[in-house]
């Protein structure tokens, strides 16, 4: 089934600059002759292993020269920490860092303990007030441009069914797609709002899953036409003002479908996402170290399996034995391939020129005590007025009206 046959038609859009807008963009350096050993680099996002870089990771990053970092838990103690960790990883680089962080709320809470927990996405839905889904973007942006950071991977896209109930608990807000459409507009408006990068996820849809994709690969078995009414529905409404896009690991075999994991299916990657639904901004995969894919084949099979199918980031979130295994198979299959060294350009030159258009220069200076505590005061006030809200009863009008056009095209 085509997306035509929707009422969120995949128009070509452009995304906006969230990034920068106010600011001066970040300096980037000319490169008209890039060698494949620094565009394989590019294309990566990597993780670090503690709360400061060791020799070794010094050593490492400025030989791989990754285009991103992203941060976990682990990494973060305290903001001063935070900001010198991301500084300090900037300068190893050979252009600016997309410099990441998974931070939804609720049960993926990155800055509980230096900041404040935040509600997660399906608490916030449940309050059925559109303010406080924005706000909710915004506060998230602000905590992440406070510490240094510049890009968020959220919101989660991927409905709230049954059958995934157990995996994604309150991180999915809503199994109708409408909902979650109407959730997205308004949290993405406050990520932008305070000039933070955004990533949808999990495309297609991990609503259907029943195992958890950390672990084996989710197998999703649902019509195409279904999917296009309801897993796919987000995303047609919503690419135009996604920066990222995130590919689930998870398979979803039907007649005619490729039955590859998504990460490394150009039905799903290149077809689907980048064609049907023009998505136009960076196509980023998940973890590759995750079990969805290394329980299907070795991370060096699977890095040059994503790029042929149309991946432009591969973040290798925590062992530095798999980032150069990562790195190295880049660059064995590009000495071999011409058609794999194009592949990795035209991912790079999409990278380098992201990065020109959306990214602001390195904040140098680690946020006072007084506007953290400020900062940390307004999430409180949220966070109490998202639990002492009443569940919303009903739909409100917006809702009816997102209903009626997406059961219209069914």
């Amino acid at each position: 089934m085509s997306p035509k046959s929707t009422t969120h038609p995949a128009q070509p859009a452009k995304i906006p600059p969230p990034d920068g807008r106010r600011g001066a963009r970040v300096f980037m350096p000319r490169r008209r002759h890039v060698q494949l050993a620094e565009q394989a680099g590019q294309i990566l996002i990597v993780g670090l292993e503690s709360t400061s870089l060791a020799a070794v990771e010094q050593a490492w990053m400025k030989r791989i020269r990754p285009g991103g970092v992203i941060l976990f838990r682990r990494n973060i103690e305290q903001p001063a920490q935070v900001t010198a960790l991301l500084r300090d990883a900037d300068r190893l680089g050979a252009v600016p860092l997309f410099r990441c962080v998974d931070e939804e709320g609720g049960l993926v809470d990155r800055f509980r303990e230096v900041i404040h927990p935040l509600p997660s996405a399906a608490a916030v839905f449940a309050t059925g007030r559109r303010h406080l889904y924005r706000r909710h973007g915004a506060l998230i942006a602000r905590e992440a441009r406070a510490l240094g950071f510049n890009t968020v991977f959220a919101p989660v896209l991927d409905l709230a069914l049954p059958e995934s109930a157990a995996v994604m608990g309150s991180r999915a807000v809503a199994a109708e797609p409408w909902r979650v459409i109407d959730y997205a507009r308004c949290f993405l408006s406050g990520l932008a709002l305070e000039e933070m990068l955004s990533c949808g996820k999990h495309f297609p849809g991990l609503g259907g899953a029943t195992a958890d994709s950390h672990q084996d690969t989710p197998v999703i078995r649902r019509q195409t036409r279904t999917m296009w009414r309801t897993d796919l529905a987000p995303w047609l409404a919503v690419a135009g003002k996604l920066p990222f896009a995130m590919v689930a690991h998870a398979s979803y075999p039907w007649p005619g479908r490729d039955e590859a994991v998504a990460t490394v299916s150009r039905y799903w990657v290149t077809n689907v996402l980048r064609r049907q639904v023009r998505f136009k901004g960076i196509i980023v995969s998940d973890d590759m170290e995750m079990g969805g894919i290394l329980s299907q084949m070795p991370i060096e099979e699977a890095v040059v399996k994503a790029v042929l199918a149309g991946i432009q980031m591969i973040p290798v979130c925590r062992d530095p034995e798999l980032i150069e295994s990562a790195y190295e198979a880049l660059l064995r299959e590009g000495e071999r391939s011409a058609a794999f060294r194009d592949a990795v350009a035209s991912a790079w030159r999409k990278v380098y020129r992201s990065k020109k258009r959306w990214l602001q220069p390195v904040r140098r200076h680690t946020p006072s005590g007084e506007r953290l505590n400020r900062l940390c005061e307004e999430v409180k006030a949220f966070a109490a007025e998202v639990a002492e809200a009443p569940v919303h009863g009903g739909d409100p009008e917006q809702w009816r009206g997102l209903k009626r056009e997406t059961e219209g095209a069914a």
